[in-house]
């Protein structure tokens, strides 16, 4: 039974039929590459989307721009309705490296602003990935970058299902351990909040639907989904999986063992500049270093978690990291 579902009013026409079955047989037969070339306006995007259908597995299609990934993932979005069409570029709205200027002694440090309907894309995409079979995943470059390590994101999921025993605290600190937290005050992705025996959770990849778990007594007796901003009520759903609230999610062990190794690193690195007599380069590392192992203490994340990516994901120094 086919997975992908296409709708379109139109049917291929001119070299269009041509490409679809030729294509399909290359890539059905093994072939790593092949090229489709066409004029601005002969149907590229529509023949792909044939070509996705027929083959009827999941796809990464990549673009070399923000724009251009937009408008593939709204056109994708339009042919494959029923489907899973995620979207996965940077996250970044502003990024300014880290830069010193020797005339001047002035060190300018790293400094980034995420957007937050983007960081809401990408977990949709990563979860999705671990779903589904029917997914459509349109991404910039930034597929190429580092992810956390798939095997530990699906260790911290957490499937709730009417009538299984459930006490309420362990839930509670299940999802402190997943990354969400706890504001009863202001509701947004990410957080939950508790109201007697009915603990409502907003996950991080969802846009603006939450889920309201109801309990009677340590048994879930209802799952719940609503809308956030006017909470109206949507369906009752028998289970419900949720991820986790970021992707280098990692279980306490893991992020033990992690903190360890990146303390361990700090120290050789701070030997080198105190052997050197960097003193200032001391300091900045120190400094920056310290907070965020704080940071990943107390909320198991920080500002540019990604770039402990290696010791949270258990890899060696030069190994290829984990991507979309």
């Amino acid at each position: 039974m086919p997975k992908f579902i296409l709708n379109s009013a139109y049917t291929p026409a001119g070299d269009q039929p041509q490409a679809i079955e030729k294509i399909t047989n290359f890539i059905s037969n093994g072939a790593q590459y092949s090229t489709l070339i066409g004029v601005t306006g002969s149907g590229k995007t529509y023949t792909m989307a044939n070509i996705i259908a027929r083959l009827n597995i999941p796809t990464l299609i990549m673009t070399h721009n923000k724009t251009l990934a937009a408008q593939l993932y709204s056109e994708f979005r339009g042919f494959f309705p029923q489907n899973h069409v995620e979207y996965f570029i940077s996250h970044f709205d502003y990024y300014q490296p880290e830069a010193y200027i020797p005339r001047r002694d002035l060190f300018i440090e790293k400094d980034s602003s995420i957007n937050e309907d983007l960081e809401r894309l990408r977990l949709s995409a990563t979860t999705s990935l671990l779903a589904y079979d029917d997914v459509i995943v349109v991404a910039s470059v930034s597929a190429n970058y580092g992810l956390g390590n798939p095997a530990e994101y699906l260790s911290m999921i957490e499937k709730l299902e009417v009538g299984a025993e459930y006490q309420q605290k362990a839930l509670l600190l299940k999802l402190v351990d997943m990354g969400y937290t706890r504001n009863d005050m202001v509701f947004e992705r990410g957080n939950f909040r508790v109201n007697g025996e009915v603990i409502d959770i907003f996950p991080a990849y969802n846009e603006n639907e939450f889920i309201c778990i109801e309990f009677f007594g340590d048994e879930i007796e209802r799952i719940g989904v609503f809308e956030a901003l006017e909470r109206t009520h949507l369906a009752n759903l028998q289970s419900f999986v949720l991820y986790s609230a970021n992707q280098f999610i990692v279980s306490a062990q893991r992020l033990q063992t992690a903190l360890h190794n990146i303390e361990s690193e700090l120290e050789t690195r701070l030997n080198e500049f105190e052997r050197d007599n960097k003193q200032v380069e001391y300091q900045r590392l120190k400094g920056r270093t310290e907070f965020d192992l704080e940071m990943i203490r107390e909320s198991g994340i920080c500002k540019g978690i990604e770039n402990y990516a290696r010791h949270l994901t258990g890899k060696e120094a030069g190994e290829t990291p984990y991507s979309l």
